[in-house]
């Protein structure tokens, strides 16, 4: 273990890691800070000081039989935990922790016992036992908190817990649900701060430090503003100080200082108590960043930046960013990595109308992310629906599961169209419907995110497909009718009104389509070439609409208030009036829509659950696997047997056969044995199913067949080709399943329809393991291929729930098997009453680091 920096459940953060002998002066200094009750409840006894014997055994540990794990904040220990095994070879270890008090209250013990499960797991470790006072009911609770099934008994005047350590659903949903609160209690601090400090702000007022404060001081922030100038009474008006002290209660400090000056200010803002820093300086290295994260970490600090825009929270007027203008207030949260695009989205957002609650953008992302900022924004009141602008997915897998976790709850619209995850083996069209499986609503370019966020932050979700259309013109509902489909969308009823239209016939108009039971959204079209009114002036500046037209767009807006369906508008003049979203065309208008009705469906979709599987053995799995350093590869049917004995393991079956060098007597052997009639096939990539190549051979039934079949591979393939030999299965649809771990998503499963044209369009459909029922549902119906499963032109269709449940299996496998590095099923024939798996080649590699597994930590 490296060490790992966590949020605690007040939001502030600490570092944990291995304990060393180095640490035995501070280990004595921290037990003297503690209270006598403290100590007490810890050690059973008064100890009021440690013994040198104690001390070294204390701080001398093998990381096996014997764990200790230190926290730490400003270069002090805070506490400390441990673990001892009960035995040679035991499979329990005994646990305790100790924590300051000053620091009593703040999730440490819970965070330090995931912390010691996870390094106990790994040595063969399975159940912690403990023995508590019953007077710390603290600590009892820490323990019973976890999610762990814990066993309490009472004996001798001491509660002894005993629990095992291996996750749980239950373990996980609450290590998780810790997670969320931490984190977003992060953001709060920093996004309503009570007081902001300013340092870099020139006493001329000129640069970009002066330009922050003095958005600071003209947007109507609640708090206070505190610029900070070694020499200068007074900055742009605000009474300025040499030095932060912690009587100022400052939570948020504004760095914009020259980048080798940084660290010094952070050291300052740390003293003086402050929670988070902005650093919208730039110019750092590679090891000016890493010291920079050191520093913050070491001090328990979150960090926006560097190169960051800034922070804003509408709701208390901060607009600690360059930005000279924000959105109004409204109810949409936006994050942008980008700063040098930060100014230009927010303008863009302030003239469609898109209002915000809060907005930061994050520059180089050192420390907060947009993970952290969706944490926030799950709980946040006020805050309806989110948009990112992603340059780069730092943890694309805890990013799916946030987003999922969040858009099950609000919207989340993200343009990604530059932002690939990094180091991951899957094609971009992969990676999109991962996302998609996450309900993130994902666009192409930033305009397209801006369509849809106009919609989701000022219109209610519709409650299906169907459209309804009023306009003023024929052209407008043509248009919309062959843009619906593309989208998903169908037109249901049209409204055509007069070009001549009164603003109170067109409300009316809308009123009717909203009432209708046929539509699920309204698109008013309403483009009027002069008014009615002949003494009306002429409309003759594009920029600025007449009143005619202002009138029936208020009459619009007015007529959709309050009602559960959306309403989107197509105006000549494209600005937004009242809620109504406007866009400059119909398609763009029906696009966005067809984007939110497949959102607001999936939002529908029951959660789904991770089934019982029956015929399940992960630990004997495991024993297949095996522990040596070294990968192995194998094919079933093939010589080595543990590729089906792996999957037998999870109750897959592979229909029998057996893989052979070229000796025709073998081959003859082999197919009598299996009964005929038999395949025959060429064992070696990329022939193995090429039956468009004829390295296949089917329904062979007798030695003669066999026999000619061997001699013609031979000749077209050569004569030491291996082939196999396998019993005939039923016939069926041939599909693919595939797990594969990707350094970026983890385990993930897909599925495809058989065959080359499936290859070359890439016709997989991706979820990440293990599987819910309804994501191996989803999985089913996801590619382009997948009518053919339920019959087409006149083919029966096929076991689509023997099918999903060979989906659930192998991505409960690829979930348990960190040593998996790929599983492929191909093909996989699926019939009117089952399935059978042909063919399975399996790679077993090193243990992998799973993104977004294991304790809680900052990623």
């Amino acid at each position: 273990m490296s060490g790992a920096d966590v949020v605690l459940s007040d939001g502030a953060t600490v570092h944990i890691r291995q304990i060393t002998p180095e640490d035995a002066d501070a280990v004595v200094a921290m037990h003297s800070r503690f209270s006598e009750r403290t100590r007490y409840l810890r050690y059973f006894s008064p100890y009021p000081r440690i013994p040198a014997r104690d001390l070294r055994r204390f701080v001398n540990v093998d990381h096996h039989d014997r764990e200790a794990l230190v926290a730490e904040v400003g270069g002090e220990l805070i506490a400390v935990a441990r673990y001892e095994r009960l035995g040679a070879g035991a499979d329990e270890a005994e646990v305790a922790f100790v924590v300051e008090d000053a620091h009593q209250g703040r999730g440490l013990g819970s965070v330090l016992l995931e912390h010691l499960a996870a390094a106990a797991a790994p040595v063969g470790i399975h159940r912690f036992v403990a023995e508590v006072l019953p007077a710390n009911a603290r600590m009892i609770r820490v323990f019973v908190d976890t999610g762990y099934e814990v066993a309490r008994q009472y004996a001798d005047g001491v509660v002894h817990l005993t629990f095992p350590i291996a996750p749980t659903d239950r373990s996980v949903e609450v290590q998780r649900r810790r997670e969320q609160r931490a984190e977003a209690r992060s953001v709060a601090k920093l996004l309503t701060p009570r007081a902001v400090a300013v340092y870099g702000a020139r006493h001329d007022g000129t640069g970009l430090g002066a330009q922050v404060l003095r958005h600071l001081r003209d947007g109507g922030f609640t708090g206070r503003v505190v610029p900070v100038h070694r020499s200068a009474g007074e900055v742009c008006g605000l009474a300025a100080v040499a030095v932060l002290r912690a009587e100022a209660e400052v939570d948020l400090a504004v760095i914009v200082v020259p980048a080798p000056n940084v660290g010094a200010v952070v050291a300052e803002c740390a003293a003086a108590g402050v929670t988070s820093v902005l650093v919208v300086s730039s110019g750092f290295d590679d090891a000016g960043r890493r010291a920079l994260v050191r520093l913050i970490r070491s001090n328990g600090l979150r960090l926006i930046g560097p190169a960051a825009l800034g922070v804003a929270n509408t709701a208390i007027g901060l607009n600690a960013t360059l930005a000279p203008a924000l959105p109004h207030p409204g109810r949409v949260g936006f994050f942008s990595q980008s700063a040098a695009l930060g100014t230009a989205l927010l303008a863009t957002a302030r003239r469609r109308g898109i209002g915000l609650s809060t907005f930061v953008s994050a520059g180089e992302r050192l420390d907060v992310s947009g993970n952290d900022l969706m944490q926030y924004w799950h709980d946040d009141p006020a805050t309806d629906a989110v948009l990112l602008y992603l340059e780069t997915f730092g943890n694309p897998r805890k990013f799916a599961r946030i987003a999922r976790e969040l858009a099950s709850r609000k919207p989340v619209v993200a343009v990604a169209s530059a932002a690939r995850s990094h180091g991951t083996r899957l094609d971009i069209g992969a990676e999109t419907a991962l996302f998609a499986s996450s309900g993130v609503i994902r666009t192409e370019t930033v305009a397209a995110m801006f369509d849809v966020g106009a919609l989701v932050g000022t219109q209610p979700l519709p409650g299906g497909n169907r459209l309804g259309v009023v306009c003023d013109a024929e052209v407008f509902a043509a248009l919309a009718a062959a843009a619906a489909p593309r989208a998903g969308l169908s037109v249901t009823t049209v409204r055509r009104l007069s070009y001549d239209v009164t603003p109170a016939v067109l409300a009316d108009a809308v009123r009717a389509a909203l009432a209708d039971p046929a539509v699920d959204a309204v698109l008013v079209a309403y483009a009027p070439a002069a008014s009615t009114d002949p003494a009306a002036p002429i409309w003759e500046d594009p920029e600025h609409p007449p009143p005619y037209l202002v009138e029936g767009q208020r009459a619009v807006a007015e007529a959709a208030r309050d009602c559960e369906k959306p309403v989107l508008g197509v105006y000549p003049a494209g600005e937004p009036v009242g809620q109504v979203p406007v866009y400059p065309s119909v398609e763009e208008a029906v696009r966005a829509l067809g984007r939110v009705a497949t959102y607001a469906a999936w939002r529908r979709e029951p959660v789904g659950e991770h089934p019982d599987l029956a015929d399940v053995d992960p630990p004997g799995a495991a024993l297949v696997v095996g522990s040596s350093a070294a990968g192995w590869t194998g094919t079933a049917p093939g010589n080595d047997d543990r590729a089906a004995r792996l999957l037998d393991r999870y109750g897959i079956p592979v229909v029998p056969g057996r893989r052979l060098s070229g000796d025709p007597q073998d081959v003859a052997d082999a197919a009598a044995d299996l009964g005929f009639p038999v395949a025959l096939k060429v064992a070696a990539a990329p022939w193995r199913h090429r039956v468009d190549l004829g390295a296949v051979r089917l329904d062979l039934a007798t030695h003669a067949e066999v026999a000619r079949a061997h001699a013609d591979l031979q000749e077209r393939f050569g004569l030491s080709v291996e082939v196999t030999v396998q019993r005939m299965a039923t016939p069926g649809v041939a599909c693919t399943i595939r797990a594969i771990d990707d350094p970026a998503f983890g385990p993930v499963v897909g599925f495809g329809l058989g065959g080359v044209a499936t290859d070359l369009l890439s016709d997989m459909a991706w979820r990440p393991a293990p599987l819910t029922d309804r994501d191996a549902v989803r999985l089913l119906r996801a590619p382009k291929a997948a009518p053919i499963l339920h019959g087409y032109r006149g083919t029966p269709p096929v076991d689509t729930r023997a099918l999903a449940d060979l989906l659930l299996r192998i991505g409960r496998m690829a979930a348990d098997q960190p040593r998996l590095t790929l599983v492929d099923l191909n093909p996989v024939l699926a019939h009117e009453r089952g399935l059978s798996v042909l063919g399975a080649e399996i790679q077993v590699g090193p243990p992998a680091t799973r993104p977004d597994t294991g304790p809680r930590q900052v990623h």
